[in-house]
């Protein structure tokens, strides 16, 4: 067993106390937090058992993590060894900001299921805590009694002993061949860059508890990027002035591409298509923002802020990552939602490198969100509420046909709109995502399959996650547990079509650090 020098130490050795805080980080609005309390208390029910059986004694820190100043109250006391229990979304700085500058061993710990994107927390909190340069490891479970996972429970047996988990390196490598080719065009790329830095429109700052996903001028102009902030009240202040053709003629734009509105179904009574036209009001306002700035690419913040103001923004996020929108100048404009760099800094990149080949432009952004065997590899389910646009499912650059709009989940999105959602169709992807480790740049770059699964499988995969949100079901080229052990996010970049050795040779071009993860890679 390999340690990866990154993240899985968890500072000192464990002393000789036996006793282990067991704390839940929690989402910063309370209904999310009450809807996986039964979850989390089972889970921690599960923890505990797992520790007593290694002769752990467990106790319990008092309640959900809301708030910065709450992790930095009650976490910030504690010198013995720490788990955080993760079982639905959770924020980084609810862990992050109560445990920086302590060297106590700290684990994350997250139940493997889809129902509640526990171990997409658990991805986005270790990445925020490689940021901040603070040691920790990980260990997952999908068995419903932990202590019956033989390998779970010797994960947990070498945290409690030594204070940190080991895990294989075997598909991680620092150098790829890259071909002659690949590399020419690369090289052109990057020129390009360099007479005209890229430019990001900021739509406010990163958010739900993403820290991991905020670079900053000092880290991106290393690399031929530049960001402006605009504060998203200006969406609320320049919609009003947005002429109601504008938004007659969009609307008549998306259905007559194909676009299918889920008005009124079940229990989304109060999803009409008056709240579609105030999403593609806000389009329209970031479309004239993106045009004034000369913008080259889009983060889009939404949350929280805008939740109880505006209708979501994924639906106006799914058609800027498509050539097929209204107002169209024919080209994408790479989309982050949740405004996160690590995100579009790969997009715009790839985006580029798809037009150099002479692919099409599209890059999806998604949610590592679960995964499962099926017919002998592992696939995991990519599935985000936002930025995935219409290619992804139907491969046609210039319809909408297979998109979806339904209400956004209620319980997480109290003002009604709709998603930008489908199911994606089968090819050869490229992967990557930016972050940031040891206070500078890296790129972890990877290739693999999207893969059309049997209609029972797919409902099954989908009804067990979010079925109102983009499917993508992909083989990334690597096992569940280099994911689950190695990699610094919980977001994705995808292409379809293969351009690693591309992506590869421009990224070091650019000054990133890159890592490769996958064997076929």
């Amino acid at each position: 067993m390999a340690i990866d020098s990154g993240s899985s130490g968890s500072g000192k050795r464990s002393s000789g106390s036996k006793k282990v805080a067991l704390f839940w980080p929690g989402d910063a609005r309370p209904k999310p937090n009450a809807l996986a309390l039964p979850n989390m208390e089972e889970a921690t029910q599960q923890m505990e058992r797992a520790l007593k059986k290694l002769g752990r004694t467990p106790y319990r820190v008092e309640g959900f993590l809301t708030k910065p100043h709450e992790s930095i109250e009650k976490l910030g006391p504690i010198d013995d060894p720490m788990i955080g229990v993760c079982v639905h979304w959770i924020y980084g700085p609810h862990t992050t900001d109560g445990v920086t500058q302590k060297e106590n061993p700290l684990l994350l710990a997250s139940n493997f299921a889809g129902q509640w994107p526990g171990l997409v927390g658990l991805l986005n909190t270790g990445a925020c805590l490689e940021m901040l340069g603070r040691k920790f490891s990980r260990a997952w479970t999908s068995a419903p009694d932990f202590s019956t996972d033989d390998v779970f429970m010797e994960r947990l047996d070498e945290w409690c002993t030594t204070g940190r988990v080991g895990y294989a390196e075997d598909e991680i490598s620092y150098v790829a061949p890259v071909s002659l080719a690949a590399t020419k065009l690369a090289q052109a790329v990057a020129d390009d860059v360099r007479k005209r830095r890229i430019l990001i429109l900021m739509l406010g700052d990163t958010s739900m508890g993403m820290t991991n996903g905020y670079f900053g001028p000092r880290l991106l102009h290393r690399h031929g990027f530049a960001e402006h902030k605009v504060d998203q009240a200006w969406i609320i202040d320049r919609g009003t002035r947005i002429a109601p053709k504008r938004i007659d003629d969009a609307l008549a734009f998306v259905k007559s591409k194909g676009v299918t509105f889920h008005y009124k179904e079940g229990s989304a009574q109060d999803f009409e298509e008056s709240a579609t036209r105030e999403q593609l009001r806000d389009y329209l306002v970031v479309h004239d923002m993106l045009a004034e700035y000369k913008a080259d690419c889009l983060g889009w913040q939404y949350q929280l802020g805008l939740i109880p103001l505006r209708p979501p923004s994924d639906f106006a996020e799914g058609l800027f990552n498509g050539t097929c929108r209204p107002e169209s100048n024919g080209d994408t404009v790479a989309t982050a939602t949740e405004a996160d760099q690590g995100n579009v800094v790969p997009m715009e990149l790839m985006k580029r490198l798809l037009k150099a080949k002479g692919l099409h432009q599209a890059v999806m952004f998604h949610d590592v969100r679960w995964g499962a065997e099926h017919e002998g590899r592992f696939l995991w389910v990519l599935l985000n509420s936002g930025s995935c646009g219409a290619y992804a499912f139907n491969h046609e650059p210039d319809t909408l046909k297979g998109v979806h709009s339904y209400r956004q989940p209620a319980g997480y999105f109290p003002t009604p709109g709709g998603t930008f959602t489908g199911e994606s169709l089968p090819g050869e992807m490229t992967w990557a995502r930016a972050y940031i480790k040891n206070d500078v740049l890296w790129m972890d770059i990877g290739k693999g399959d999207v893969v059309k699964l049997p209609p029972d499988v797919r409902d099954a995969w989908w009804n067990g996650t979010t079925r109102e949100w983009p499917f993508m079901a992909a083989d990334m080229g690597i096992t569940r547990d280099t994911l689950m052990a190695h990699y610094l996010s919980n977001h994705v970049a995808v292409a379809y079509g293969d351009i690693f050795d591309e992506m590869v040779a421009l990224s070091l071009e650019l000054g990133f650090r890159v890592r490769i993860l996958g064997k076929r890679a």
